[in-house]
């Protein structure tokens, strides 16, 4: 389909879901979800998940450590949320929502928020790992393709 080419409506996604925290995977994985939404008319909507604050036991807890530490969360998902939102703004527009959440498994966090968006499709990036490391570190893409209710794109 060329640019000049009016998007179908039965076009295939309608509601991309990219889960993004602002690394060098999330932005190649961001890409893609964008270059998708356009060639779709999709909308967009970028997810940062955020873990919550791991002190909260009692003589732990520090209001100023929390605040400190939900304002650098913050910020760092305005930072991962800007680049997805350069990506949709070069070329054909596209209509991107921003939406960041609380949840101790981002895995959960993603799939959880899929679901309340009505997502069609759900793009992660992985970092590659295999073997040993993978398996220590765990991975949220693998994670959200055995639990997403709809397709998962994984993006390297």
């Amino acid at each position: 389909m060329n640019s000049s080419s009016a998007i179908p409506s039965d076009a295939m996604f309608k509601h991309i879901l990219l889960a993004t925290d602002g690394s060098t995977a999330s932005d190649n994985a961001a890409r893609i979800a964008a270059d998708l939404a356009r060639t779709h008319g999709a909308t967009l909507t970028a997810l940062y998940v955020i873990e919550p604050y791991p002190y909260l036991h009692v003589g732990e807890a520090s209001a100023v450590g929390f605040q400190a530490y939900m304002s650098d969360a913050s910020q760092a998902a305005v930072r991962a949320h800007t680049k997805v939102a350069a990506l949709c703004e070069s070329g054909a527009p596209v209509t991107l929502r921003t939406r960041s959440v609380e949840d101790p498994s981002a895995c959960n966090g993603i799939v959880k928020s899929a679901k309340e968006l009505g997502a069609d499709l759900v793009v992660v990036g992985s970092h590659g790992r295999s073997g040993i490391p993978r398996l220590m570190l765990g991975s949220v893409a693998a994670q959200v393709v055995a639990q997403s209710a709809v397709p998962v794109l994984v993006a390297r």
